[in-house]
């Protein structure tokens, strides 16, 4: 590899890959300092000064006066460069699937079972993986490599030397990214979702409201003939969800909750925020 076949690399890194050209050149030049000690057993702590031609590409070192000759110094470059321009080419890849799925927290995602283990399951996201915990499925949900799979990104990490998304499809939140999708008039401010409960694979309690008076914010959820709400049961293999009319006042809400049972008397606790249910 020589000077101008260095730099093309590094342009075409930057173009395609969005990695920082002077990130490179400094990575590299760092890199040469070391492999120019060990070969010519310099001490490691020894000052030295290694610099790559921004426009030529060709290198020049020194230590204590010294001038290495430019054929030795070839020769390292070329080793180096290429073991230096991979692990910063992977950093950044890095790097990018940190930056892009870190912004998309609570985000519904799509992707495909890829591995599945006793205790997670390997989700194929495209641009990366992610995990689902045993933890964050909902009971009773079984997955084959190959399969469609539907989640939100729960949280985003650098771990080592690797981004680890962690997937949920238990958490309230995802029933709440289904109905946004399904709901036109979530998204659009004209229904809101008051509050939700989740008990993951059994059922699901949603208070809605609806800041129009001419929109049915029950009837809106529900949809013609059931089918906005059976789409999201379907997702969600199944499990019961009630949509309740929200209220202001505990004790209405408490009797919306309980539907279809009948209340014959409520007494609330504020203190210990409860409440005792005839």
């Amino acid at each position: 590899m020589n000077g101008q076949e260095l730099l093309r690399i590094v342009d075409s890194l930057q173009r395609d890959k969005g990695v920082d050209k002077e990130t490179i050149m400094q990575g590299v030049e760092f890199a040469l300092a070391s492999a120019i000690k060990r070969h010519y057993s310099i001490d490691k702590d020894a000052p030295m000064t290694v610099t790559i031609d921004r426009v030529t590409g060709d290198v020049t070192a020194e230590h204590e006066g010294q001038i290495f000759d430019t054929v030795v110094l070839g020769r390292i470059a070329a080793q180096t460069a290429k073991q230096v321009i991979i692990q910063k080419l992977r950093e950044a890849e890095r790097e990018v699937v940190f930056t892009d799925y870190g912004s998309r927290v609570g985000e519904l995602v799509n992707g495909s079972v890829q591995r599945v283990e006793p205790s997670i399951i390997i989700v194929n996201l495209g641009r990366a993986e992610g995990i689902l915990p045993k933890s964050e499925q909902a009971a009773g949900e079984f997955y084959r490599p190959g399969e469609r799979i539907r989640c939100i990104i729960k949280d985003v990490a650098n771990e080592g030397n690797r981004v680890k998304i962690v997937l949920s499809r238990r958490s309230g939140d995802f029933v709440r990214r289904l109905f946004e999708l399904e709901v036109p008039e979530i998204m659009e401010k004209v229904i809101e979702i008051k509050g939700l409960e989740r008990e993951a694979g059994f059922r699901c309690k949603v208070a809605v409201s609806s800041i129009d008076a001419r929109v049915d914010a029950v009837g809106a959820c529900v949809g013609v003939r059931g089918s906005r709400i059976r789409t999201i049961v379907d997702e969600l293999n199944g499990e019961r969800i009630d949509i309740i009319r929200w209220s202001d006042k505990p004790e209405q809400m408490i009797v919306n909750s309980l539907k279809p049972a009948e209340i014959a008397r409520t007494e609330l606790n504020p203190e210990e925020h409860r409440a005792l249910v005839v």
